[in-house]
């Protein structure tokens, strides 16, 4: 099987991770700009965690056959610093440009307070300018409300909802989205968020148009083969393969293209040769340099 996870924060993973996903059959991933583990206190971290996901994370994704795209973004743990928020803010457009870059995100809610909304609104609108698509964190906490403020915002915004993907889903915020264009993401964890029985039962009730699955694999106890150990619940619950393919492959490919800078094609064709380098940087200590014909 082909599998293709479309929120997870490899920063904060090993080369093992890398070597273990594309064994499993991840051909592709997408990062989305977050929080680094603690507040961030001036514009210039933000610049080079930034250049991090368009520069070095890609390169070290393909010397181990994973294509690597990311999202760019204010978090919303970060939006309450409101000057340093401002200095981001006028940031981002540059990266928005990029062509690692498929969506604006994660943006959306963690505490729900008005500075949350105000930078989940100006972020809104910067998508709609440069004509990406979104990704929208629904909160851990008070995830109802988040989830209804944050649809309530992007209707406001005026944003084509199927350019919205709306994540960490669970069974009482799924309905919700249900009634708009959205897509519908969720994260699948070793102990929290949903777990694989969960969303199998979210597949069986509710189908497979608009789905996807994701790990959120970040510095935190998680699993960045939940997509697919998520695939093989599926199976085993009757899914056809087809099924499998549509949400765990096919699903977020389709909405990361509406960027124009990711395709079925471009995905699925890696070839790996560890002689190249990045700024003359290389992922190899010593070992023989894997090269694929």
């Amino acid at each position: 099987m082909r599998y293709f996870d479309p929120h997870i924060h490899m920063m904060s993973r090993t080369t093992d991770d890398y070597e273990n996903m594309a064994a499993a059959g991840i051909l592709g991933v997408v990062e989305p700009a977050f929080w680094t583990g603690q507040p961030r206190t001036q514009a210039g971290s933000f610049i080079d965690y930034f250049d991090g996901l368009i520069g070095w994370e890609r390169f070290r994704a393909s010397q181990f056959g994973v294509h690597h795209y990311c999202t760019i973004g204010l978090n919303p743990k970060e939006a309450n610093d409101v000057a340093l928020a401002e200095a981001v803010m006028k940031i981002m457009p540059r990266y928005l440009e990029k062509d690692a870059v498929v969506a604006v995100g994660e943006i959306g809610f963690d505490d729900i307070t008005d500075n949350e909304e105000r930078f989940f609104a100006e972020q809104l609108e910067l998508a709609k300018e440069h004509e990406l698509p979104v990704m929208i964190h629904t909160s851990h906490r008070d995830k109802l409300r988040s989830t209804e403020r944050s649809l309530a915002l992007v209707k406001e915004c005026g944003i084509d909802e199927s350019l919205v993907i709306m994540d960490h889903l669970n069974e009482q915020t799924l309905p919700l989205v249900l009634e708009t264009g959205c897509w519908r993401a969720h994260s699948i964890y070793p102990d929290t968020k949903m777990s694989e029985a969960r969303m199998v039962a979210l597949l069986q009730q509710y189908g497979t148009e608009k789905m996807m699955v994701n790990s959120a694999a970040d510095w935190g106890r998680s699993d960045p083969l939940k997509v697919p150990k998520t695939g093989e619940a599926m199976r085993v619950a009757g899914f056809s393969e087809d099924d499998i393919d549509l949400v765990l492959f096919r699903n977020p490919i389709e909405f990361y293209a509406q960027s124009g800078r990711i395709s079925m094609d471009e995905v699925t064709a890696m070839k790996v040769d560890q002689r190249t380098v990045w700024e003359e940087n290389s992922v190899l200590r010593g070992q023989t340099p894997r090269v694929e014909g």
